[in-house]
């Protein structure tokens, strides 16, 4: 056991291809299962199947979110073995793990089983740098799913927390017309000073008909059918929260309201930078725990 390879990848997206080639590049010896494309070098070996990875690699890298419906494990590629369950009945103590957003029955059964278990989302640093390919991508998702432009228009950004702040920074550096929306009365305070227009979430109806964009990053139903009902025919939604975002998409689709939830948008716009992110600090991880 464990006597062929450093690290071992699953799942995921391009950042999980990215993060491969990296750590190969820095002398590791890598075995992939299911990851998005081969990696062609003579250090990597992909695996037939998970048990196979576990089997052979100490060190366990998933994918960020590690699933989506707390099921099976995010993958481009379809693998009947990629569950929760089944990463979890293959977890020894021997192992390291590292994933994004891990969900609670692994960490769970980490913890009870003293399994070394890093979430990657929990990392600030990582999350702060994860918000500008996050931004990015969102103003992509925008311009690519209106017939409008970016620049002029009325813009409203649902919630204020890391991915928001960027976006909306982002947004008035474009010539936007920003008005952030949040719960918190500190929150709005941040974001006048950052010289957005602003409102209290509560009081977003009486407001939607002005917006040309939407943005939403609450996870929780925001735009509900009430909301939408009072939205311009023509806006464009663009929803970046967790799954199952916060808007209600079977009626928006009802009435044709142009809204679409984008998830994993780092791994879709800038999965090598976002990879190199991860890469840094699980190398420094794994750094640590070998002093």
């Amino acid at each position: 056991m464990f006597s062929h390879f450093d690290i071992g990848i699953f799942g995921g997206d391009l950042r999980q291809v990215y993060m491969a080639a990296s750590f190969l590049a820095k002398g590791y010896r890598v075995a992939t299962y299911s990851i998005a494309e081969p990696v062609n070098h003579e250090n990597c070996s992909p695996q037939t199947t998970l048990n196979e990875l576990f089997d052979k690699c100490k060190v366990l890298i998933g994918p960020i979110p590690m699933s989506r419906d707390l099921i099976s494990i995010t993958s481009n590629n379809t693998s009947s073995d990629l569950t929760i369950a089944h990463v979890a009945y293959l977890l020894t103590q021997d192992h390291t793990l590292f994933g994004g957003a891990i969900p609670a029955p692994i960490t769970e059964l980490c913890a009870s089983r003293n399994i070394r278990c890093y979430d990657l989302m929990e990392d600030e640093k990582i999350t702060v740098l994860n918000a500008i390919a996050t931004a990015e991508g969102t103003i992509m998702e925008a311009i690519a799913g209106s017939d409008r432009n970016l620049h002029g228009s009325n813009c409203l950004v649902l919630g204020y927390g890391r991915c928001a702040k960027v976006l909306a920074r982002k947004l008035k550096a474009m010539d936007c017309v920003v008005t952030v929306a949040a719960r918190s009365l500190v929150a709005l305070a941040e974001a006048e000073a950052a010289g957005h227009q602003t409102i209290h979430l509560p009081n977003i109806k009486c407001i939607l008909p002005s917006y040309q964009f939407i943005f939403n990053t609450i996870p929780f139903l925001i735009l509900d059918q009430d909301c939408l009902e009072l939205v311009d025919k023509n806006v464009t939604i663009i929803d970046i929260a967790s799954a199952p975002g916060g808007v209600d998409f079977a009626y928006a689709k009802k009435h044709k309201i142009n809204a679409k939830l984008c998830l994993g948008l780092p791994g879709k716009v800038a999965p090598r930078t976002s990879a190199d992110i991860l890469v840094s600090e699980i190398n420094a991880l794994i750094k640590e725990r070998s002093d």
